[in-house]
C-alpha cells in the first residue's frame, strides 16, 4: 500500500495540534507497513517566496499552479494507490482532489474543521456559535464580519474559495469525520452517508495510568472558544478550597485572566505553558479534566490525553466533546457533559468529583477501544484498502 499524504503545515508560530496529527499518523502508517509520501507545504514558506509567487498568493487557495505541477510528478513517479489529504490552505488549495482524480487517484481527506462552510473554520465568532454562512451559496456574512484573519479581502477570497470548490469537495471519494458531530456536519453538507467513515485521531499510548490525584485539570489554549470564562464563574460559585485544586496549563490571550484568578483564590493554579512531560506531570496530579469549549470544538486532544491516563472528563454538550467522551453509549460513557452554562458546570463540578474514581477505569477503556493508534490505524488502512480496491475494478 503506497500513499501520498498531502498537508500544509500551519505556521510554527501557531501552535498546531493538527501538524502534531499529520506527523504522528505518518509515523503510525509508517509502522504498521504502509509506503507513506509526504507531500508536505508550510505556511512558513511565504515570507522567503519570491516576489511573483507570493503576487500568487491570493488566488492559491482557489488555485495552486505550482503545487498542482509538482502533485502530478510526484504521482507519476511514484503511482500511489490513495492520496490522503488534510488541510489544503493556502499553499496546496482544494484542487489538489482534481489533480489527483486526473491521475485516477482516489482521494480521502480527513475533516480537522468546518471550512467546507465557514471562512474560519470554527462556526465561532463574536464570542459566539455562529452559522450565518451554512446553506449558503457563498459567504457574504464572512465577508462582512472579515472572518478570515480579520481582512475583508482576504474573507472575500476564501469565501470565492468555498464557493468554486463545492463539487471539489463533493468529489472526495471517502472523508473522514473526526467525530460523529463532524459526520452530521457532512451530511449537512450534502456529503452522501456512504462516503463517511467515523475515525478519530489517536494519541501514543502512555502506558497503564497511575492512582488518580485531586481536583481538576484544564489544558489548552486560553483563547475565548476554549470556555475559559464559563469555568472561571462556575468555579467561583463555590467557596475556596471547596473543590480540591483547579490547575491551568496552556498560553493565549486570556492569560491575564488565568493570573488573575489564581492570584485571588488559593485552589486556582496556573502551571503556564506546558511541555509533554508536563502535561503528563499535570494528568497525573489530577482526577477529573474539564473540556469547557463553548465553540463546537471538532476534536480537543486533551480529552483523548485525559482518557489514555485513565482520568474521566467534565466537558460541554458541543461539537466532538460528547462523542469523545462516549455519550453514544451511556452504559460505558467516561464522563459528563452539561449545556455550556455557568450554572450547569458549576452543579456538575461536585458531581464530577465523587464521581472520578468510578469512571476511571472506563476512561482508558474508551482509550483502548477507540483512539488507541493500534485500533486507529488499522481502521484507516481498511479505508484505503477498499478504495484502492474500488479503484483497480
Amino acid at each position: 500500500m503506497k500513499v501520498v499524504v498531502a498537508h500544509n503545515r500551519y505556521r510554527s508560530a501557531q501552535p498546531s495540534g493538527e501538524n502534531t496529527v499529520v506527523d504522528q499518523e505518518i509515523e503510525q502508517l509508517t509502522a504498521a507497513g504502509v509506503e507513506v509520501v509526504p507531500f508536505l507545504r508550510s505556511s512558513d514558506e511565504i515570507p522567503a517566496m519570491s516576489r511573483p509567487a507570493k503576487a500568487l498568493l491570493p488566488v492559491s487557495p482557489i488555485y495552486a499552479p505550482a503545487a498542482q505541477r509538482e502533485l502530478s510528478r510526484l504521482i507519476t513517479t511514484h503511482r500511489p494507490d490513495v492520496l490522503h489529504l488534510h488541510n489544503p490552505y493556502p499553499l496546496l488549495s482544494p484542487w489538489v482532489v482534481r489533480t489527483a482524480h486526473r491521475h485516477d487517484v482516489p482521494v480521502v481527506q480527513t475533516v480537522h474543521n468546518y471550512r467546507q462552510v465557514c471562512s474560519s473554520g470554527i462556526y465561532f465568532r463574536d464570542g459566539k456559535v455562529c452559522q450565518d454562512c451554512a446553506g449558503r451559496a457563498f459567504g457574504v456574512p464572512a465577508v462582512v464580519h472579515r472572518c478570515y484573519r480579520g481582512s475583508a479581502a482576504q474573507s472575500a477570497l476564501m469565501a470565492t474559495a468555498l464557493a468554486v470548490h463545492r463539487p471539489t469537495w463533493r468529489s472526495v471519494d471517502r472523508y473522514l469525520a473526526l467525530t460523529s458531530a463532524i459526520g452530521d456536519h457532512l451530511r449537512g453538507y450534502g456529503i452522501p452517508a456512504d462516503r463517511i467513515v467515523v475515525k478519530p485521531n489517536a494519541i501514543p499510548d502512555p502506558g497503564p495510568p497511575v492512582p488518580l490525584g485531586d481536583g481538576f485539570l484544564f489544558l489548552g489554549r486560553l483563547s475565548p472558544e476554549k470556555g475559559l470564562d464559563l469555568l472561571l464563574d462556575a468555579w467561583r460559585r463555590h467557596p475556596d478550597g471547596a473543590l480540591g485544586p483547579l490547575r491551568i496549563g496552556g498560553d493565549g490571550e486570556l492569560r491575564p485572566l488565568v493570573e488573575a484568578a489564581a492570584a485571588q483564590r488559593a485552589d486556582v493554579h496556573y502551571l503556564g505553558s506546558l511541555d509533554r512531560p508536563g502535561v503528563a506531570a499535570a494528568l497525573r496530579d489530577s482526577a477529573v479534566v474539564i473540556a469547557a469549549s463553548t465553540w463546537h470544538d471538532v476534536l480537543p486532544t486533551v480529552v483523548i490525553e485525559a482518557l489514555a491516563a485513565g482520568r474521566p472528563v467534565l466537558g460541554t454538550a458541543l461539537g466532538g466533546i460528547p462523542y469523545l467522551i462516549g455519550l453514544d453509549d451511556p452504559a460505558t460513557a467516561a464522563g459528563w457533559v452539561v449545556p455550556p452554562e455557568p450554572a450547569a458546570l458549576a452543579a456538575a463540578l461536585p458531581v464530577a468529583r465523587s464521581g472520578a474514581a468510578g469512571l476511571a477505569a472506563a476512561a482508558r477503556s474508551r482509550y483502548e477501544r477507540t483512539f488507541h493508534p493500534d485500533v486507529v490505524t488499522k481502521r484507516l488502512i481498511d479505508v484505503y484498502a477498499t478504495l484502492a480496491g474500488d479503484a483497480c475494478m
